[in-house]
């Protein structure tokens, strides 16, 4: 088996096979593989040239990657073609197509599902639904600038205007979401497109930023070191491990026992105003990511042409800031509900269903919950394909299918 390898490397073709074993040790930073559809790949220079960046794509390697590698693609035919000079063999015909352990007929189960679903066309996404969306958020803004021209500028009409703000930017939130997932538009290009519009110019963000964060999170969600979504920077610990961790370490950051009283000062109010705008702009910089930040600059100059002329210079950042106070609020407690409940632990390398399971839940459905959240109240539905779809037809699908999947997933 190891001399295939070495018969591979040397540029003699993909004819090699492997043992898991094999695979499993090139796990580390520099030497990487993977699988998919039981065809190995050595990642470990290429990684570098990753668009969905470096660390998505790292977190499986040593793994069979498959579902991660169709739920991450909406076209994986034409992403295949820049894998084949990555290839270098294939799993031994012995050898099972799952590694550590996963369960082989629950993968299964869930690919036949899955396969259904898109002949059936569920994951194609409804333009008229997404037009309507982004022109309730640009409604939103155009009112906001007009209650203010018209009625001028008391407290009451300031906070009912930051309301409305506060409001279009979350709604905005939740739909670069969605065009970040590539999974609105049929061409890829529209979607990037798209994606800079709404969080650049709506939002003032990095779409780069966003693209390298989530993806990380929806590759290994609820995975300490390998989800940024529960790297709380020692300010927080979470799930049942982490604390004992700490606690055997003496690791006293902070008055963990508090934890549950400053979450309120600290969590919602400064995450989006304090931490993710300097980081934003901190990746933006170190990357010399240029295109992003004249998408973000737009925003800020549109957004301080439109009110310096009611607030002034100084009162126009005390805007945008109560702005994104209120959104923050409204963007953690949306986003933590559906995930911070389940389990969080290290990497236990479980199969892809499992994993998206173990670390999401659904908050009921309402006409105003879907709203609230962008439907992301189907948290489960929406990181087992990682695309948008029709969510209610899928459901009944669901709830008709006799798969061992649909058990997992009344089980969880």
């Amino acid at each position: 088996m190891g001399g295939g390898g070495q018969h591979t490397e040397s540029g003699l073709g993909g004819s090699a096979v492997y043992t898991w074993e094999e695979v499993q040790r090139h796990s580390h930073r520099g030497d990487q593989w993977l699988v998919i559809d039981r065809k190995v790949y050595n990642i470990s220079q290429w990684v570098k040239r990753h668009p969905g960046g470096i660390r998505v794509i790292s977190h499986f390697a040593g793994e069979d990657a498959t579902d991660a590698f169709v739920a991450f693609h909406p076209d994986p035919n034409f992403v295949r073609k820049f894998l084949k000079p990555l290839l270098i063999g294939e799993l031994a015909p012995t050898e099972p197509s799952q590694d550590h352990g996963k369960n082989e007929t629950l993968v299964q189960d869930f690919q036949a599902l899955r396969d259904r679903v898109e002949r059936e066309g569920l994951l194609r996404a409804r333009p008229l639904f997404f037009s309507l969306y982004l022109g309730h958020i640009l409604l939103l803004e155009a009112l906001a600038l007009g209650l203010l021209w018209v009625w001028g500028t008391s407290w009451s009409l300031t906070l009912l205007c930051s309301l409305m703000l506060a409001t279009s930017q979350s709604q905005a939130g939740w739909l670069q979401h969605d065009f970040g997932h590539l999974s609105v538009c049929k061409k890829s290009s529209w979607n990037h497109v798209l994606h800079k519009f709404v969080i650049g110019h709506l939002k003032g963000a990095s779409a780069c930023w966003w693209n390298h964060r989530h993806f990380q999170h929806h590759a290994k969600p609820n995975v300490l070191s390998k989800d940024p979504d529960v790297n709380m920077l020692h300010v927080f610990v979470l799930g049942d491990k982490q604390p004992v961790e700490y606690g055997i370490k003496k690791l006293k950051y902070m008055p963990y026992h508090h934890q549950h009283q400053y979450f309120f000062l600290i969590g919602p109010p400064l995450l989006i105003p304090v931490f993710f705008t300097i980081q934003i702009f901190q990746t933006m910089f170190s990357q010399r990511n240029w295109v992003d930040l004249a998408w973000a600059m737009t925003f800020y100059l549109r957004f301080f042409c439109c009110y310096y002329p009611f607030f002034g210079f100084f009162g126009s950042i005390a805007l945008i800031s109560f702005v994104r106070f209120l959104e923050s609020h409204w963007f953690v407690w949306v986003t933590q509900m559906n995930h911070l409940p389940m389990e969080i632990d290290h990497e236990r390398h479980q199969d892809w269903l499992t994993m998206q399971l173990s670390g999401t839940c659904n908050i009921e459905q309402s006409t105003f919950n879907d709203w609230f959240s962008g439907h992301l109240n189907f948290q489960i539905e929406h990181h087992i394909y990682c695309i948008y779809m029709v969510i209610y037809q899928v459901i009944q699908i669901l709830k008709n299918s006799d798969n061992l999947f649909f058990l997992s997933l009344s089980l969880s």
